[in-house]
């Protein structure tokens, strides 16, 4: 075999990296961090609920056997995003990859959206997102390696009514991706996006069983049904991964044939 050519397994392998994942307590953030742990990342998960957070890191450390640990923070602070990444080295001794996946949804049509709640979601899902890719650069930078994953969503690519904030703060999230990528890419980081389709998490519960949801669903998605999150581990292990080497400024949808309509 080409020394070129690594088997196939070894490519996924994260055993000795360390990864910091936010909104990581639960939802798909928790789902991504799992995956990670799987592969052998060390895990930092970052969320303001500190106990949900220390039961969600014992978790991992008890099934993965990997170290994890938590970090209560406000990622819409500029003190506590630079203070999570320098946890973050105290505790690893260095920084291989961000998921950011910590976001809200407001929705409504747009004369019931107060300005409040416009502000709201894009302080926490594009300044949020912004501020913590900030706090890690430099650490990656003089490590000359890492990988920054995004959390989009296929809303940052395609319309739907009523979910003008999300829409807009997700939109924003893609573009700072394509723009980060192309300012990191010649320190070796890699910068890339996932765009999750309807996946069942804590945020999409209270539409799930409306006439909405389930045409939005059953209608929109080749595959007819809600994600289970397990399905965006993959994405993830993959974008962190050797596997995704040559991945840079992407947006990979994993969204059940949605946006293939």
């Amino acid at each position: 075999m080409s020394k070129e050519v690594l088997p196939g397994i070894k490519q996924f392998d994260l055993s000795g990296r360390s990864a910091i994942v936010t909104g990581g307590s639960k939802g798909l953030g928790l789902a991504m961090a799992a995956g990670l742990a799987s592969a052998g990342a060390n895990i930092m998960l970052v969320n303001r609920n500190a106990e949900e957070g220390t039961v969600a890191a014992e978790e991992l450390s008890s099934d993965f056997g990997i170290k994890a640990i938590s970090f209560p923070a406000d990622i819409t602070s500029q003190e506590q995003t630079e203070a999570m990444a320098m946890a973050a080295i105290e505790m690893f001794g260095k920084i291989d990859i961000l998921i950011n996946s910590a976001g809200i949804n407001i929705r409504g049509p747009i004369d019931e959206v107060t300005p409040e709640d416009f502000s709201k979601v894009m302080e926490v899902n594009v300044k949020g997102t912004w501020l913590c890719c900030r706090a890690v650069t430099p650490y990656m930078k003089k490590n000359s390696s890492g990988s920054i994953i995004n959390l989009a969503s296929t809303l940052g690519l395609v319309g739907l009514s009523n979910r003008t904030p999300y829409t807009a703060s997700k939109g924003a999230v893609v573009q700072m991706t394509r723009a980060l990528a192309l300012e990191l890419a010649p320190f070796n980081i890699k910068v890339n996006a996932i765009c999750p389709g309807p996946f069942l998490t804590d945020m999409n519960i209270p539409i799930a069983d409306t006439e909405e949801g389930k045409k939005f669903v059953i209608g929109a998605t080749a595959l007819g049904r809600w994600a289970e999150l397990r399905e965006i581990q993959g994405a993830a292990i993959f974008l962190a991964s050797d596997a995704g080497s040559y991945m840079v400024g992407s947006m990979l949808t994993v969204d059940g044939g949605w946006t293939a309509r």
